[in-house]
């Protein structure tokens, strides 16, 4: 007996049927990707005013010549994937050679999907701006979210290696696993400086748990360590944002006592030498 293979073929639903646009030759396609100090769905996520900044500035080259902006995210977790950051209409044009920059206006069109909708389109090349005309028909919807992208879901606490900006966002909008999962934990973390490689180990106890600890430093930037206090005084909190990566080091139970945790942060110091001249431990 012949047995017939049947391959399921998955159906494409085109971004024409969702968000049908008529005048494609009066949009631009903004890509928005990491820019070198920042990721855009990151700012999309925890500022929508500093994500509608990305849409304001102008180069020298005016890539966005045209009426609108069709903005979207480079939606980094997945590849190839992105997420619809909204029309904007350009209003002028911002010609001032000090401050070159766009007036726009966020449009209704598409508003309710502005956060919700993600689709997929091969990045062509490095561009940044691409004639809407020439790909819209080759963007296709990957999911559309119940409501607006809010960060990235917790990852378990064995999987946190987390930039500040990941964290940040994370903690702007309050998501409630992560915050549910580092409520219920005390522990010792690692704080790693890209830039230079050094260390600085912490810990977390008492009855505020990681999730209080960690805001802290979403806050200010340093967590009101000494060294780190000083460090982000001279540099300011982009320094933090550019540079500072998360991670646990071990996590306990909410009721384990605090001379353990407190143990366990003096031996991770040793064992990372991150007090001296490869960290930013003081004590």
């Amino acid at each position: 007996m012949i047995q017939l293979a049947v391959r399921r073929q998955r159906m494409t639903i085109a971004l024409q049927t969702i968000l049908p646009i008529s005048n494609l030759r009066e949009y631009k396609a903004h890509l928005a990707c990491w820019n070198g100090s920042h990721q855009p769905l990151d700012v999309f996520v925890r500022d929508r005013t500093e994500w509608e900044v990305w849409n304001k500035w102008r180069s020298s080259k005016d890539d966005f010549n045209r009426r609108y902006i069709f903005s979207l995210i480079d939606f980094y977790p997945e590849p190839d994937v992105w997420l619809f950051g909204g029309i904007f209409e350009v209003l002028s044009r911002g010609l001032e050679i000090k401050a070159p920059s766009y007036n726009v206006y966020l449009a209704q069109t598409g508003a309710e999907l502005i956060g919700r909708l993600k689709v997929c389109l091969k990045r062509p090349g490095r561009t940044k701006s691409v004639r809407l005309e020439n790909y819209y028909s080759q963007i296709t919807v990957c999911e559309i979210l119940k409501e607006p992208y809010s960060g990235e879901r917790f990852c378990g606490y064995d999987n946190i290696n987390h930039d500040f900006t990941v964290l940040e966002t994370v903690f702007r909008a309050s998501r409630q696993d992560w915050k549910a999962a580092l409520e219920s934990v005390k522990g010792v973390y690692l704080i790693i400086d890209k830039s230079n490689g050094k260390k600085y180990v912490g810990s977390a106890y008492g009855d505020s748990g990681i999730w209080a600890r960690w805001a802290c430093y979403v806050g200010t930037g340093h967590g009101w360590n000494d060294e780190l206090t000083k460090l982000i005084s001279e540099q300011g909190i982009e320094y933090a944002r550019k540079n500072f990566r998360f991670s646990l080091l071990e996590y306990r139970p909410a009721r384990t006592d605090d001379r353990l945790i407190i143990e366990r942060e003096n031996y991770w110091k040793e064992a990372l030498l991150s007090r001296g001249q490869f960290g930013y431990n003081r004590n």
